[in-house]
Formats: structure tokens, sequence, C-alpha cells
């Protein structure tokens, strides 16, 4: 969450809406802020920190676990209408990184944009070649994208 919250000026650019969820409460959110993230942040985490209680919405999203009573940690990223775009699910002794979460981001609008008409292949950031996906990329996407080449 520290990681996150120091990326809150790239993500407010990019129009990213940052929710936390756990199955803590609210009190022991404010306490997880002042004590624990305000020393990693300046400011601490900039986001809205819902308590999800009763795990009913990592149930949603496929991520309570009932025996331990809590949320595995996972991203998501759910676009403008709604749809989830991607998931990431690890378990707590592993750390997202958010440098791939932003690029993510950026690739999906800039798909969306788009409106499909060009696809970001693997490792694409802004500004480097995208794909044109039809009838004539079949068999020669090696012509476009080398995964050699550093993206």
């Amino acid at each position: 969450m520290a990681a996150v919250a120091t990326k809150a000026k790239e993500l407010k650019k990019l129009g990213v809406e940052v929710l936390s969820v756990s199955v803590d409460s609210h009190f022991v959110h404010k306490i997880w802020q002042e004590e624990e993230l305000s020393k990693m942040v300046k400011g601490g985490f900039p986001y809205p920190m819902v308590s999800d209680g009763a795990g009913k919405i990592g149930t949603v999203y496929g991520v309570y676990d009932e025996v331990g009573g809590v949320n595995t940690r996972g991203r998501f990223i759910i676009d403008p209408d709604g749809v989830v775009q991607a998931i990431e699910v690890l378990t707590p002794p592993v750390g997202r990184n958010v440098s791939e979460l932003i690029r993510q981001i950026q690739a999906f609008q800039h798909v969306r944009k788009t409106k499909g008409a060009e696809a970001t292949p693997s490792g694409w950031v802004p500004g480097k070649p995208t794909l044109k996906p039809g009838p004539d990329l079949v068999g020669k996407v090696w012509k476009v994208w080398k995964p050699s080449k550093a993206f």
C-alpha cells in the first residue's frame, strides 16, 4: 500500500481511482494509517480504505479465505465500464510491482482509446510499437514485435 501511495500523483494523472479493501475494521485502518503507513509515506495512504469485515467483497472477487477469515492480497484493474480487465493475486510473502501496475493501466487505456484497433505486446510502454490486430497480422507478428527488443 505504501508503494501505491508513493505513485499517487502518477495514478491521479492517469485518472485512476484506488481503493484498499480488507477484512479489518475502520478502527484498525485508522491505527495502521497512523502507526505504520504515515511513517512510510508522508501523509499516509491517500486513498479510501474499505472495511470488508464479513468478506463479502473478497468473496465476489474470489480472494476471501473463509478458513483464515482474511482476504488474500489481490490487485484488480477495473475499466470505466466496471469490467475487470486484470487480476493479480499473490500470497503475503511476495509483494506486487506498482510500476507494472502503472504500465498495465497505460496499456489498457491505450487499447481502449484506439477502440481495440491496436494491441500492446508483452512489456509494451507508451511510445513503443503496438500491434494492429487483423488478418494482415496473422503469421507476421515476428516482423513487428521481437521479444529480444527492450520494451
